[in-house]
């Protein structure tokens, strides 16, 4: 196995810089990352089905992940990590941006949850780190080279262990609604996507594979006029994918 040390980071010092500065309005609902709010129960839908099947688990148990590890990768404040700690898990979440670890710690805090905060990159983890469930969610879309950051989510990953990662899906349906109209409207940062560093569900299936994954399932996010954002056989604007080792 290579030395977690001679592995470069993938991150993306612009990337850090932006989203460090939505760090002390992150959690605010209505605020610049109202949109991560809206994603995240049906993010969390897809976690935790996929928790149940794959570690057997009572879908009525509240804390399926007592006793394993849980590592969120690009944690941002936390709207992920603080799930997975309530879920039972011994979580550690980790971000490219000083100021949202800060965040995200300061939230947990106040919030009684003992979680594992830090700053910097999956690559550069100790080879002796391993966790049951790896997440990263809307993250692979902002590192400077996927393929290296998919082989330090499978170097996290334990024997037996689930990776659950979102992203969107590079097509026309993307730009329309993320860049030209989730940005030009002002309901997405500016500057937060790059529609060119977008993988689609075959490209990022790929890497998953060639790093000694299985794709176990893949479900789409979309966005239904009635109910709001939701999972479906949709892929076209963004998408879900659950993996585990071949």
């Amino acid at each position: 196995m290579t030395d977690a040390t001679t592995i470069d980071s993938t991150i993306d010092p612009g990337e850090a810089a932006h989203f460090g500065t939505l760090a002390a309005d992150w959690w605010n609902p209505k605020g610049s990352s109202a949109m991560l709010h809206r994603l995240n129960p049906v993010r969390l839908r897809f976690v935790r089905e996929a928790i149940d099947r794959h570690f057997g688990c009572d879908p009525t148990v509240r804390r399926p992940l007592a006793g394993k590890r849980a590592l969120d990768v690009g944690c941002g404040a936390g709207l992920l990590t603080e799930p997975l700690a309530r879920m039972g898990a011994q979580a550690t979440g980790l971000d490219a941006a000083p100021e949202n670890v800060a965040a995200a710690a300061l939230h947990a805090e106040g919030q009684g949850l003992a979680i594992d905060y830090r700053a910097g990159s999956v690559e550069t983890l100790g080879v002796e780190e391993k966790f049951d469930l790896v997440c990263a969610m809307e993250v692979i879309e902002h590192v400077t080279d996927p393929a290296v950051f998919v082989t330090g989510l499978v170097r996290a990953l334990a024997p037996g262990g689930l990776l659950i990662l979102s992203t969107p899906n590079r097509t026309p349906l993307s730009r329309l609604a993320l860049v030209t109209v989730g940005e030009g409207a002002g309901m997405i940062p500016r500057g937060t996507h790059d529609w060119s560093k977008f993988l689609t569900p075959k490209e990022l299936s790929a890497l998953l594979v060639g790093a000694g994954l299985t794709v176990i399932e893949t479900r789409g996010l979309s966005l239904d006029p009635a109910k709001g954002f939701v999972l479906s056989d949709d892929v076209r604007m963004d998408y879900l994918l659950a993996a585990v080792r071949a």
